[in-house]
């Protein structure tokens, strides 16, 4: 894709299956990777994936739920490799439950990873590519935000202020030259969603009920997903903003 080889490039929560298959396609791009990762390990062998195909990135372990440590973590990748190109808000948690079965503590837990996360990281970052006028910016949410999902309400409720927040987001820096744009993944093959297939009463139905609902019948994999959010970084969609797509086999299909 046009425009990511030398770019600088964030993506949270880089150490999970999503987030390390977007880190490799980006550094196959030619991109400077900083993998943000709370889990050390998991951040290390992602850059050790990538290093080890040639290419350059390194880890930032960060919590992206406590802004200080979002502030520090920007400055380290800054001080690494440079102005900030592109930020990718990956990171994610879940749990599968009614409503009316979760505690006030999980609705907290839930909206500071999935909303509060992608807050700080926005706020750290977008002083940043205002005054060099140019910056991508590529959140991940889900389709849970765009048509609900039973068992996910508060995550879908974050997911969907994700999304509210890249459009407004979208129109005030438009004339900075920056672009935000969603990619929201449909049921897709990673540890985060054994985790919380493991909350269901009935994890291989719930399971199957996934791969069912999805009309190309399957469930989607990690590397899935690297494609369109990379396109949206690249140069290619540089007349893109504010706009969301799903990348789930046709589970949902907006117009």
């Amino acid at each position: 894709m046009r425009g990511l080889a030398g770019k600088t490039v964030i993506v949270t929560g880089g150490g999970g299956g999503i987030g390390g298959a977007t880190c490799v396609r980006f550094a196959e791009e030619g991109a400077k990777v900083a993998v943000f990762d709370i889990v050390k390990a998991a951040a290390d062998a992602t850059v050790a994936k990538i290093t080890a195909s040639g290419g350059t990135a390194q880890a930032f372990i960060c919590d992206i739920t406590n802004y200080e440590s979002v502030l520090a973590g920007v400055a380290a990748v800054r001080a690494a490799f440079g102005p900030i190109d592109v930020l990718v808000n990956n990171a994610g948690w879940d749990i599968f439950k009614p409503f009316l079965k979760t505690k006030p503590e999980d609705w907290q837990k839930l909206i500071a990873i999935n909303l509060v996360g992608a807050l700080n990281l926005h706020h750290a970052v977008l002083p940043e590519m205002s005054e060099r006028n140019s910056g991508r910016i590529v959140n991940v949410a889900s389709d849970a935000a765009r048509v609900g999902s039973s068992g996910e309400a508060v995550y879908a409720a974050c997911k969907a202020g994700l999304v509210g927040l890249t459009k407004t987001l979208a129109r005030e820096h438009a004339r900075n030259g920056i672009t935000l744009n969603v990619v929201c993944p449909g049921p897709t093959e990673t540890a985060l969603l054994g985790e919380v297939l493991a909350t269901s009463s009935n994890p291989d139905k719930l399971a199957e009920a996934f791969r069912r609902a999805v009309p190309l019948g399957r469930l989607g994999k990690a590397e899935d997903l690297p494609g369109a959010i990379c396109f949206f970084a690249s140069d290619d969609a540089a007349f893109i903003t504010g706009q969301t797509i799903s990348v789930s086999g046709g589970l949902t299909m907006a117009g």
